[in-house]
């Protein structure tokens, strides 16, 4: 089973159901909920994921997002390493910490529509669009 993390963007699309997009995460939040991937976040991410969802909505429903997510998800630590490494790669320091969150945890494949953001990236990036080509078995 792929071991998958998606990046906030994808979160987001998902939960504030942004178009063009919320199709194809809607099919890959199910694809965790079934179990045919095992979908992470790194914990740096749910802060950011919350605020914004407050912003959108209110406290109420950033704290059902955040346990729904806690309950769904995997979380990539982000601790002393992570952030030394996300340091010495250079470039966004935020989505390096995503890649280096991902790295220590043995994470397969980062899901994004910002795949500029992880140039630096050995693992490999996709964007919801594909994942969900491949979910179809496309």
């Amino acid at each position: 089973m792929q071991k998958v993390l998606l990046d906030i963007n994808v979160v987001l699309d998902f939960f504030l159901e942004r178009k063009p997009f919320f199709h194809e995460v809607r099919a890959l939040f199910a694809a965790v909920e079934q179990g045919k991937i095992e979908g992470y976040l790194c914990a740096s991410s749910l802060d950011t994921i919350y605020y914004l969802v407050q912003k959108a909505h209110n406290a109420r429903k950033a704290r059902e997002v955040t346990a729904k997510l806690l309950k769904l998800f995997g979380i990539a630590d982000v601790n002393r390493e992570v952030l030394l490494e996300a340091l010495a790669i250079g470039g966004d320091f935020e989505d390096n910490i995503v890649l280096a969150s991902a790295r220590l945890k043995g994470l397969d494949l980062i899901v994004t529509r910002d795949k500029t953001g992880f140039a630096a990236s050995d693992i490999p990036i996709v964007t919801p669009a594909l994942i969900y080509a491949m979910l179809l078995g496309l």
